[in-house]
């Protein structure tokens, strides 16, 4: 059983490196300290040794993952700048056709697809205004001229 809690306390570490939610490493733990237990204690019967590992596993899970949490902060949205390019002018590349599933316009020298916000037609080589950004399209309105 020594190889069997090894093998578990590795298979936990690799599966906590594909992830990021900080759970199978204190199973990892666990696992490899009731290994070492088991080592010292040979006698020690199977049952023992599951509740050992789940009573391991509860106590650093409950003890220290709020901790770790807190060092570990992260968001779930990636901060970008791109809410610095609301309300600039971009140059209309290709039109705006809602419908049609066509559009882009030329934004910091890079080619976005756009869509309007109105649902408005905005021909080829006429001016627009940034209104929000969803994922890889640029929302815009067209450029009033004054």
């Amino acid at each position: 059983m020594i190889w069997f809690w090894f093998a578990l306390a590795v298979v936990l570490v690799v599966v906590e490196l594909s992830t990021t939610q900080l759970v199978s490493i204190w199973l990892a733990a666990s696992a490899a300290v009731t290994a070492v237990i088991t080592a010292i204690f040979p006698a020690l019967g199977v049952q023992w040794q599951i509740l050992i590992f789940v009573f391991l596993s509860a106590v650093l899970l409950v003890s220290t993952r709020k901790l770790v949490k807190k060092f570990m902060k992260r968001t779930k949205d990636q901060e970008t700048n791109l809410e610095l390019y609301i309300d600039k002018v971009v140059a209309v590349t290709e039109e705006i056709d809602n419908i049609k599933d066509t559009g882009e316009v030329k934004m910091n020298g890079i080619i976005w697809s756009a869509r309007s916000a109105d649902g408005s037609v905005i021909p080829k080589d006429e001016y627009a205004v940034v209104k929000k950004i969803q994922g890889n399209k640029v929302i815009v309105a067209r450029k009033e001229v004054k």
